[in-house]
């Protein structure tokens, strides 16, 4: 069974029953299409977090990771120096994790980069959304074709904690793919903002 029967007595993926905060997640946020660069740079920053961890720790902590990364705005991150990432590995309130913080610092320098050659994070990634008829069946796979591609493009460029599990879980839940199941109640209505949706750079 791929499904639960949420509090309205409709059918949803069965992952969104496993922690009370998954539910609002999984109904308003997962899956949704997303082109501001902002909410792009921070769902990949919190990918690596969430690395070897799992996502209701990292939905746990994300206004406080929000506070501690000036909300997620690379421009500002992007300045950070060995005295901000020792004042992060202090704040119990994130994960402290040495190597998964100094890649958002990284990663804040290289977005400042990308966007400065390609306009915006958004027109970059959206060019790897695939196509429809590549994807199997909806949450059977851990990584893609696109996804494998994207974490390539992305590590020759210099960004860190960027691996193809990594990108296709934040391509799942940006909405360059619709991975509700299919009989999700959810699945239309992310279908529908897709169609509707004005993809950058085109």
């Amino acid at each position: 069974m791929s499904t639960i029967t949420g509090p309205d007595g409709k059918p949803r993926c069965r992952w969104c029953g496993a922690a009370p905060e998954f539910l609002g997640y999984h109904d308003t946020e997962w899956g949704f299409p997303v082109a501001d660069d902002r909410r792009l740079f921070e769902k990949l920053s919190l990918e690596g977090f969430q690395s070897g961890l799992s996502w209701r720790t990292i939905l746990a902590k994300r206004e406080n990771f929000r506070a501690a990364f000036h909300g997620f705005d690379f421009e500002r991150v992007a300045r950070f120096t060995a005295r901000d990432v020792a004042r992060l590995l202090k704040d119990d309130g994130i994960v402290r994790h040495r190597g998964k913080i100094e890649a958002v610092v990284n990663n804040a320098r290289r977005a400042r980069e990308l966007i400065e050659r390609e306009g915006s994070l958004a027109a970059f990634i959206w060019r790897y959304e695939p196509d429809g008829k590549q994807l199997g069946k909806p949450q059977t796979a851990s990584t893609s074709a696109a996804s494998i591609a994207l974490s390539k493009d992305l590590k020759e460029q210099g960004w860190a904690f960027v691996g193809p599990t990594t990108v296709y879980a934040f391509m799942q839940a940006m909405g360059l793919i619709n991975d509700h199941v299919e009989d999700c109640v959810i699945r239309a209505q992310v279908e529908r903002a897709r169609r509707n949706f004005s993809r950058p750079g085109r």
